[in-house]
């Protein structure tokens, strides 16, 4: 079963590779972020609840279409 954790963990490599390819943020899809986990397909609740979690001051959430999708423009580098 997919957690929140594993979404976290995949939250966090992504924030990392954006870093590392000079980004100053990075904008996270929740259907991208859910796809991208084997098996996901029926954890958007732990995926929206690991995008919330990951979130800091700064951060925005400009798309939050039907309930089912959701989209945050994440600042990088994350700091605390």
């Amino acid at each position: 079963m997919v957690s929140t954790d594993h979404f976290r963990l995949e939250l966090t490599t992504q924030f990392r590779r954006a870093v590392e390819q000079g980004a100053t943020t990075i904008v996270v899809a929740s259907t991208d972020l859910c796809r991208s986990i084997r098996n996901a397909n029926n954890s958007m609740d732990a995926c929206f609840e690991a995008m919330q979690a990951e979130m800091k001051p700064g951060d925005v959430v400009f798309d939050q279409g039907s309930g089912n999708e959701m989209a945050i423009r994440y600042l990088l580098p994350r700091l605390g």
